[in-house]
């Protein structure tokens, strides 16, 4: 390694971090389940071309996999998925991504179908004991038109395309039982509104063929996201609502919400629900409610007395997902700021029993942990937006004296997500060569309130944009980035971020769109069903405000386009379609825009496979030194650039 008092040009410092290291031996876990002595949990692996496999794991052994290869336990309801595992009685139930079809699963057996061959697409299944059957949510693309989402229920074996139990809403989601099966509680909404818009909370009994009776809509007028809806030992309903601008728990009664005091103020308990079966609190037996609480970019984990006392459970975590509650063990998957996410086993408490299972084995060590300041900032109209600083750190290599780093923006997706403070390598990457970050926290982003999520709304490609910029400016006025090497990168909404920001202000040297939208008449067109509206609510409705859609579309706008940008894009996405990258890339190569474009077959929106995610990072690295003039330390495989002499560097 180089003398720590070498002075290296930003970009150029050497780094341990490679792309290679980012992804090997790397795993996502989440979706906890507990089933008498085991806990299973769901396992991405990129090294398997992003294939989910379900693990399990009992005291005193050492975790192992279940599901065979090729099996991939992944739904595509929604696209986004969520819900594909349900664990009872030492029995699994799974939706297999390659078929979509719903499989039952003994450890030990081959996994078998219980549905049958063609455009169904099932999730969020829970078992209804007392009727000896599945209730799920079924996505039927058989037709002609737009998928139809339904609530049916299915025996537990056998073959069935199941029995439709409620339909007739374009969506249906979050489908729980109570404790004793006599009632069903689940949610709807209707275009053109997201879950974290407009949803409606319903309820039902059982006839005594199975069939809803009694059916109660709690909050017919709407106007509030109403979520994860969960039933008491007693029977009581809780639902969570962001009807006072933040998400917290309440007691529903009828056409009454209850809110169940919580001492916390300006955190959201909630969050938008993009996949299915998404939990945010577990209501226990002793009457309390396990809470996870987000302020900004902070989780933290509380259990609340229902009366307005709440005590923290200090883990050590900043993050928190995939709750399992058994007794006074809870299991949860907590993301730590200076170590890798793990899933623990930890006490009413707050201890850690133990560590189950990481994301990676081994982290970084110290002194490659970026310190993280967050850091609120004005922009336009007098308001304020958020983001989270991290400043380049590498242990073997000094910064040159007197210069400021190259700034990253990090634009998330969504756009309802959010910027968090979780141990991050991929951000490392970047900091450990010598580029300063700034992960976004948008106007739009959750965490901050409806207000601040909703401030967006009707003005995508404008406050977005302009948090961007203003982000960017702010650091660069502080002697915290280089002006005239600030770089901006996102994908999915943030791709579309980063191409407006291009079109529309010269602020950024530099960007890199991930599957960014670049012509938002075709994304409404060409979408799926899940976000075919979403386009009514932070544009404006289709077509009667095409002007808008033109107006804000980048590759209408191609005479603001002077910084390089690089595109990449799964050739099978069905979120985003390649022809947006594709478009944009040939319009920018006909202007004389430093530009290349590359193409992974066989990715979907976002990629999950190791080599793609190695070769994107690495061709993002070699675009930046070609097009910004400096020399990395890496061998990175070299790329086609078009109109590269045209960049001026």
């Amino acid at each position: 390694m180089t003398s720590p008092q070498t002075a290296l040009d930003y970009g150029s410092w050497p780094s341990p971090i490679t792309a290679e290291s980012l992804v090997e031996g790397s795993r996502g876990l989440g979706s906890p389940h507990k089933d008498g002595d085991y806990l299973y949990w769901l396992e991405s692996r990129p090294e398997q071309g992003g294939r989910m496999t379900i693990m399990r794991w009992r005291e005193g052994e050492a975790p192992e996999e279940l599901l065979p290869q090729p099996f991939n336990a992944r739904s595509r309801v929604q696209e986004y998925g969520g819900g594909s595992l349900l664990v009872a009685n030492s029995r699994l139930w799974f939706s297999n991504f390659a078929d979509q079809r719903l499989y039952s699963f003994i450890p030990g057996e081959k996994p078998a179908p219980i549905t049958p061959k063609g455009e169904l697409r099932f999730a969020g299944c829970h078992l209804d004991a007392s009727r000896n059957r599945l209730i799920c949510i079924r996505e039927d693309h058989r037709g002609s038109g737009e998928p139809v989402n339904s609530l049916v229920a299915l025996p537990t074996e056998g073959m069935s395309e199941g029995e439709v139990l409620f339909s007739g809403t374009d969506f249906v989601s979050a489908p729980r039982l109570s404790a004793d099966f006599s009632r069903i509680a689940f949610t709807t909404w209707m275009h053109p509104n997201m879950p974290w818009d407009n949803t409606r909370l319903h309820s039902a009994g059982f006839d005594a063929g199975g069939q809803l009776a009694g059916l109660v809509t709690h909050n017919p007028q709407g106007a509030e996201s109403v979520i994860d809806p969960q039933w008491s030992s007693d029977n009581r309903l809780f639902a969570l609502s962001d009807r006072d601008n933040w998400w917290r728990p309440y007691a529903v009664e009828g056409t009454t919400f209850s809110p169940i005091p919580t001492g916390l103020a300006e955190v959201e308990i909630g969050g938008p629900d993009w996949s299915i079966d998404s939990h945010y609190y577990h209501l226990l037996e002793s009457g309390e409610i396990l809470v996870t609480a987000r302020r900004g970019s902070v989780e933290t984990l509380h259990l609340l007395d229902g009366k307005g006392g709440q005590r923290l459970l200090d883990t050590g975590a900043v993050a928190y997902s995939s709750l399992a509650v058994d007794g006074d063990r809870l299991y949860v998957t907590a993301g730590f700021a200076e170590q890798p996410s793990a899933l623990i086993a930890m006490d009413r408490q707050g201890k850690i029993v133990e560590v189950l299972r990481r994301s990676k084995d081994r982290g970084l060590e110290e002194p490659w942990v970026p310190g993280i300041q967050q850091i609120s900032f004005p922009v336009p109209g007098g308001a304020v937006a958020h983001g989270v600083y991290l400043a380049p750190r590498n242990p073997d290599v000094v910064a040159p004296e007197g210069k400021a780093p190259p700034l990253i923006v990090s634009v998330h997706g969504g756009p309802t997500a959010s910027a968090g403070v979780s141990y991050n390598p991929g951000h490392y990457y970047w900091t450990s060569r010598g580029f300063a970050i700034l992960d976004l926290n948008y106007r739009g982003s959750t965490g901050f309130g409806r207000s601040y999520r909703q401030a967006l709304y009707g003005n995508w490609g404008i406050t977005d944009v302009q948090d961007a910029v203003a982000g960017a400016s702010w650091l660069a006025e502080q002697g915290l980035a280089d002006p005239e090497r600030l770089i901006i990168r996102g994908g999915s909404a943030g791709g579309y971020t980063t191409l407006a920001a291009h079109a529309f202000h010269n602020t950024f040297a530099a960007g890199a769109s991930y599957y960014g939208i670049s012509d938002l008449e075709a994304l409404a067109r060409d979408t799926h069903k899940f976000e075919s509206r979403y386009l009514d609510q932070v544009i404006g409705p289709y077509p009667e405000r095409r002007d808008l859609y033109v107006e804000r579309s980048p590759i209408h706008h191609l005479e603001g386009f002077k910084a390089p940008l690089i595109l990449l894009q799964g050739l099978d996405d069905p979120v985003v379609p390649p022809n947006q990258s594709e478009a944009i890339f040939t319009a920018l190569k006909r202007s004389g825009v430093a530009t290349a474009y590359i193409a992974y077959a066989g990715e979907s929106h976002g990629f999950r496979k190791a080599e793609n995610q190695i070769s994107s990072r690495e061709a993002e690295l070699y675009f930046y030194a070609r097009v910004l003039g400096f020399e990395p330390a890496d061998d990175l495989p070299a790329i086609a650039i078009e109109n590269l002499e045209g960049a001026g560097h």
